[in-house]
C-alpha cells in the first residue's frame, strides 16, 4: 500500500496515522473502519494548515473514532487567471502540526484518532481527463446554481463548481459519517449542504467557529502572503463589520444604512492610504459586501431583530509598492494580490455586545 505508516486498530489507540496516496487504499481504510463499526469524521483541506484547520480536526475527534483530513491543492476552483502554482504547499510543517495533534488524542480518551491523511495526485482524482478552468471548459463537474454564481463566485466564476466537484469526489471515496468545514467559508458551507441534501449523501455537514488571530483577523493560508503592511490594513473589512454592529445596535434595520455603514469605513480607510507614500501605504480595493439570509443567503433589503443575518465580503490587498530593503513583505516579496474574505453572524446579541462570532 502507498502508505507512510498503517497500524490496524485493535481497541487500543495508534498514536501514527496513514499517509495514503491512492484511492484504493483509502478505501480499503475505510472498509477497516465500517467493520470496526467506528465513525470516520473527514477534514478536507488544502494543506497550509493553521489553527482554523486544527480546529476542526480536533471538532472531529471529539464527535467521531477516527478522523480521516485531505490535503489536495484542487486545481479546478482556480481561476485562468488564478495562479495554482503559488498556493502554499507545506507538508513536513502540516505532517509536524499532525503529529502533535495525534499524540494530543492519544493520551485523552474523549477524543478519537487521526487515522489517515489522504495525499493523492491530480491524476488519481481526475482519472479520465486533465481538469480545465476555462468556464465553459469540458469535464466531469458538479454544479450548485445559483448558489454558485453570487458573491465569491461573481468574481471567481469556476470556483465553486471546482470545490462541489472536488467535495463530491472526497465524499464518495471517503463516506464519511460527519464532514467538517469552517464558517469563514459561509458560501461554501452553503454550496456543500446544498450539494449534500439534492444529491443525497448519506453525510452530516458540520460547520466550525471562525478561528482568528488575537487582532481579529480571520485564519487563512493565505495570510503568509501579507506581511506587516498589509497585514495591519487587512483588519478594515473586520472593521467595517464592526460598524454594522454598530448601527444596527442602534435600530438600523433596512439595507441602504447597514451597507453605507461598512462601505463608509471601507472608503475612509481606503482614501488614507490612498494619500500616504507609496513606500508606506497598502492599497486594497473592494470585492462585494454582502447582508444575507442566513438560511437562504439570499439578499436582505430588511434585516429584522429575531432572524438577523449573515454579513459577508471580500476585499483584494493590492501588490506592495516600493518595498524597502529588509521590509516584511510576506511569502512572494509582495507582488501578489491577496484575497481575504470574512463573515458575521448580524443579531441583536452580537451587536450590542460587539461580539464577532
Amino acid at each position: 500500500m502507498s502508505r507512510r505508516v498503517f497500524q490496524q486498530f485493535t481497541g487500543h489507540k495508534s498514536k501514527t496515522f496513514a499517509s495514503v496516496l491512492t484511492v484504493a487504499n483509502l478505501r480499503s481504510l475505510r472498509r477497516d473502519a465500517l467493520f470496526a463499526k467506528q465513525s470516520v469524521g473527514f477534514v478536507p483541506t488544502m494543506g497550509a494548515l493553521h489553527e482554523g484547520h486544527l480546529a476542526l480536526i480536533r471538532q472531529a475527534a471529539k464527535e467521531n473514532d477516527q478522523v480521516y483530513v485531505s490535503i489536495y491543492v484542487n486545481p479546478t476552483q482556480f481561476g485562468k487567471n488564478e495562479d495554482l502554482s503559488s498556493y502554499p504547499r507545506t507538508w513536513p510543517a502540516d505532517e509536524i502540526k499532525l503529529q502533535a495533534l495525534s499524540n494530543e488524542f492519544s493520551t485523552n480518551s474523549r477524543f478519537g484518532q487521526i487515522t489517515a491523511v489522504f495525499m493523492p495526485s491530480t491524476e488519481e482524482m481526475y482519472p479520465s481527463a486533465p481538469p480545465t478552468s476555462e468556464i465553459d471548459g469540458q469535464g466531469s463537474f458538479v454544479t450548485i446554481t445559483p448558489l454558485s454564481t453570487r458573491l465569491e463566485g461573481t468574481s471567481r466564476p469556476v470556483f465553486f463548481r471546482g470545490v462541489a466537484t472536488v467535495c463530491m469526489k472526497l465524499l464518495n471515496i471517503v463516506q464519511p459519517e460527519k464532514v467538517y468545514f469552517g464558517q469563514k467559508d459561509i458560501q461554501q458551507t452553503f454550496v456543500i449542504k446544498r450539494m449534500v441534501q439534492d444529491f443525497h449523501i448519506d453525510t452530516e455537514v458540520r460547520v466550525g467557529s471562525t478561528v482568528r488571530e488575537p487582532d481579529g483577523l480571520a485564519m487563512s493560508s493565505r495570510n503568509v502572503y501579507l506581511g506587516k503592511r498589509r497585514r495591519k490594513v487587512a483588519l478594515v473589512l473586520l472593521d467595517s463589520f464592526k460598524e454594522v454592529q454598530q448601527v444596527f445596535a442602534r435600530g438600523a434595520r433596512q439595507r441602504k444604512y447597514l451597507y453605507n455603514a461598512a462601505m463608509d469605513k471601507l472608503l475612509m480607510v481606503q482614501k488614507q492610504q490612498k494619500a500616504l507614500p507609496k513606500h508606506q501605504r497598502a492599497l486594497f480595493e473592494v470585492d462585494y459586501l454582502s447582508i444575507a439570509d442566513p438560511d437562504t443567503l439570499d439578499e436582505l433589503e430588511v434585516v429584522t431583530a429575531e432572524k438577523g443575518a449573515i454579513l459577508s465580503g471580500a476585499i483584494k490587498m493590492l501588490p506592495v509598492e516600493d518595498p524597502h530593503e529588509g521590509e516584511d513583505t510576506g511569502l512572494g516579496g509582495g507582488t501578489t494580490t491577496v484575497r481575504l474574505i470574512d463573515n458575521i453572524r448580524l443579531d441583536l446579541l452580537s451587536a450590542k455586545v460587539g461580539y464577532i462570532p
